[in-house]
């Protein structure tokens, strides 16, 4: 009997699955404002959302040095904390994607999650949706070098025990595209998050779904 083919589907936490920046944008003005450092502007931020905290502070502030480079990183860190503790934080899933999720889980794909958000946020943010045992395989920038590096596709492949033509990643940004392509595992994009869908499709990345219901689709038609 032919084994049946594993269908993993790779998605990027914020800006794919759940708008979070507002409580970014707020954490990097708050986490600049203590340090004494002019606050980016939340443009700027929302377009780094998904690389590694570390990179992303690099990118706001090349010239810090490093005592304040660490700074800003650890202010971030316990200012997200507090938000998340004093139930100020907001990170709602965007419409239909739990239940795509949960259709894509009963149809037999392997689900996985790549984010640059750590292992206690992203364990925080799909326990809050219920979310969480849907996935059988879960990639932070805890253990991982940023995005655009292709390790955290390649341990959800290991761990899904799937094949680079049997796995396909999703993400709103050039980041998660440009990770796909590292990994030699396609990329789709989604036009609801953090950067231009041209500029997604400029990436490589092999399609834009336009909401959720087109994005279940066009993963259907890959399988």
């Amino acid at each position: 009997m032919l084994q049946a083919q594993t269908k993993l589907a790779v998605f990027d936490c914020d800006g794919t699955l759940v708008d979070g920046q507002a409580d970014v944008c707020w954490s990097m003005r708050r986490a600049f404002e203590r340090a004494e450092l002019p606050p980016p502007d939340d443009n700027d931020v929302r377009r780094l959302v998904g690389l590694s905290l570390t990179v992303a502070v690099n990118e706001l502030a090349p010239d810090l040095d490093e005592s304040q480079r660490r700074a800003v990183v650890e202010f971030y860190k316990s200012s997200y904390r507090a938000r998340r503790e004093e139930g100020l934080l907001e990170e709602p899933l965007y419409d239909g994607i739990a239940d795509l999720l949960r259709a894509l889980h009963a149809e037999g794909w392997s689900l996985a999650v790549a984010t640059g958000k750590s292992d206690r946020g992203l364990t925080a943010c799909l326990d809050a949706h219920g979310l969480t045992d849907l996935f059988v395989s879960l990639q932070t920038a805890d253990r991982h070098p940023s995005k655009p590096h292709p390790a955290m596709l390649e341990a959800a492949l290991f761990e899904a025990a799937a094949q680079v033509d049997e796995a396909i990643m999703i993400g709103d940004t050039t980041f998660d595209i440009d990770m796909a392509r590292a990994a030699g595992v396609v990329g789709l994009g989604v036009a609801w998050g953090y950067h231009d869908p041209a500029e997604l499709a400029l990436s490589g990345a092999t399609g834009v779904a336009g909401n959720v219901a087109e994005l279940g689709q066009m993963l259907r038609e890959w399988a």
